[in-house]
């Protein structure tokens, strides 16, 4: 089985930074589309970004120029830098493995608050 765990998630400022680790188990990390997804309270959970496997990637609207997803093969690692955070982005932050278009695996989650 493919574990998954999130990492780096906090109580943040408004406009400020946080940066969330996703560490994939398994010698597969390579072929999978790395995705983060996000949920607030009482709200359907919604993809944030993702990163292909030549490391090409997308963004949802709402955070593109402020989110930064990127993948280190060597380390079984997916990176999400989020900057100018804003009080919308508060939400648990998922991280899953696609491949052949289905989710391998999702990991735990990691909470992201952003207050004053």
């Amino acid at each position: 089985q493919v574990q998954i765990v999130e990492s780096g998630g906090g109580l943040v400022q408004p406009g400020g930074s946080l940066t969330l680790s996703c560490v994939v188990s398994g010698s597969r990390f390579r072929d999978y589309i790395m995705e983060w997804h996000r949920q607030a309270p009482g709200k359907q959970r919604e993809i944030v970004a993702r990163v292909g496997r030549d490391s090409s990637a997308a963004y949802i609207d709402s955070v593109k120029g402020r989110f930064t997803i990127s993948r280190d093969n060597a380390k079984n690692t997916v990176y999400l830098l989020m900057n100018s955070l804003k009080p919308e982005d508060t939400a648990v932050y998922y991280c899953t493995a696609v491949y052949n278009g289905w989710n391998v695996n999702w990991g735990q989650g990691t909470q992201v608050t952003v207050s004053t």
